[in-house]
């Protein structure tokens, strides 16, 4: 392994290469939000405009369930250098080839190639995290990390509002910067020494024999629930505000960047909260304020209040993500961690592929009032079951 004793490693260009990556993925969900009313408008007589244009957002999602847990054999297989640039590169074709496309069905395999690079790139850029730094330093990188995708997706959705002013199929555009970044990844980034295979120890087998445990599995399901309930935001706040007469696609990216600022602060505060509130009072504020600004949308009579409920939104799901994978690593045995983010990463991107398929309909029947209301509903049970949850496994297992 390839180690940095640097206590700041934003400054090492490594570090700068890995960040200016990870903008990356969260650019590729949702950065097209803003132009997604006028997308359904311009593919107005397809049959399944509706649906089709709504899960474009999570399309790239289905590609990444798929292929990240075949990314790690390739990274190992060809190389991390190689995956992460090949992903970039694809990321930026996939990504702008949306611009010239005249179809909804051709979009939404572009949008699945787009996955495929998200795959390449998140999986083969944790690994380079891991090689190149340890300790204190790997631990603010990966924090770092999180509050550069928040960044990128506050940068590309705004942006992509700007462009979709001129016409909706510009906002494909914003993903061609990652051939802006490419460069510097090829100079700043190179493949790692490969460690030696270590024995497996007589504990490491008596570990892999065991489950992933129950914890794991609560965690798995409840962050899903709570991605199915956020990926609301991106793919159908664009709708309500237009339903509110607001047709500028740039306001649109701004209520998105709103969301998405607020969860970019919050981040930023769990280190400092974790330690006074613990898991369980964390769960409760976080989504609490999920609760509060679903409900703040349900009642929200106009444009300034919806800034309110996205901004209540983005924090309380920044407050609670961080709590997921905490939980459900402690859960695990240190010998199937490996498995155990997977498993958490999966349930991510499952909840972004569903949640259409439950709020599309739901909007149908109860408009977005009734389908905000019932969100809020639903978190505040989400965080009765977590608390009930911390309160089953405090004797066993003590927040730290």
């Amino acid at each position: 392994m390839i180690a940095s004793p640097s206590p700041l490693p934003a400054l090492d260009r490594r570090a700068v290469a890995l960040l200016l990556a990870a903008t990356l993925t969260t650019m590729a969900n949702a950065a097209i939000s803003p132009a997604l009313p006028g997308l359904e408008a311009r593919f107005a007589e397809h049959p399944h405009a509706a649906l089709l244009t709504r899960f474009l957002v999570p399309a790239p999602s289905v590609a990444v369930v798929l292929i990240a847990g075949w990314a790690g054999l390739l990274a190992d297989r060809l190389g991390k250098r190689a995956l992460l640039l090949a992903g970039v590169l694809l990321f930026a074709l996939a990504g702008s080839l949306g611009m010239v496309l005249n179809s909804l069905e051709a979009i939404l395999a572009s949008r699945l190639a787009l996955g495929v690079a998200v795959a390449l790139i998140m999986t083969a850029q944790t690994a380079l995290i891991a090689d190149y730094f340890d300790g204190a330093a790997r631990s603010r990188l990966l924090g770092l990390q999180i509050s550069a995708r928040n960044l990128g997706g506050l940068v590309s959705i705004t942006l992509a509002g700007v462009l979709a002013l001129m016409s909706p199929m510009h906002a494909f555009a914003i993903h061609g910067v990652a051939l802006l970044i490419l460069p510097i990844l090829w100079t700043a980034i190179t493949e790692p020494k490969r460690p030696h295979v270590a024995q497996t120890t007589s504990t490491e087998d008596h570990e892999s024999t065991q489950g992933l445990g129950v914890g794991l599995w609560a965690m798995a399901a409840l962050q899903m629930l709570t991605t199915i309930c956020f990926f609301t935001m991106p793919t159908q706040v664009p709708f309500f505000v237009a339903s509110h007469g607001i047709e500028n696609t740039a306001i649109i990216g701004a209520v998105m960047g709103a969301l998405t600022l607020a969860g970019t602060l919050a981040a930023t505060r769990y280190g400092a909260l974790k330690p006074r509130l613990g898991h369980a009072r964390l769960f409760m504020l976080g989504y609490g304020l999920m609760g509060a600004g679903m409900a703040t949308l349900a009642l929200a009579p106009g444009l300034t209040v919806i800034f309110v409920g996205a901004t209540l939104v983005g924090l309380g799901f920044a407050t609670v993500s961080p709590n997921f994978n905490e939980i459900a690593l402690r859960s695990a045995p240190a010998s199937r961690r490996g498995q155990a983010a997977g498993v958490m990463t999966t349930s991510v991107f499952l909840g972004q592929i569903i949640s259409p398929f439950l709020t599309l309909p739901l909007v149908r029947s109860t408009g977005y009032s009734g389908t905000f209301a019932t969100l809020a509903t639903v978190l505040v049970l989400a965080a009765l079951t977590a608390l009930i949850f911390h309160s089953m496994q405090k004797p066993q297992t003590r927040e730290v």
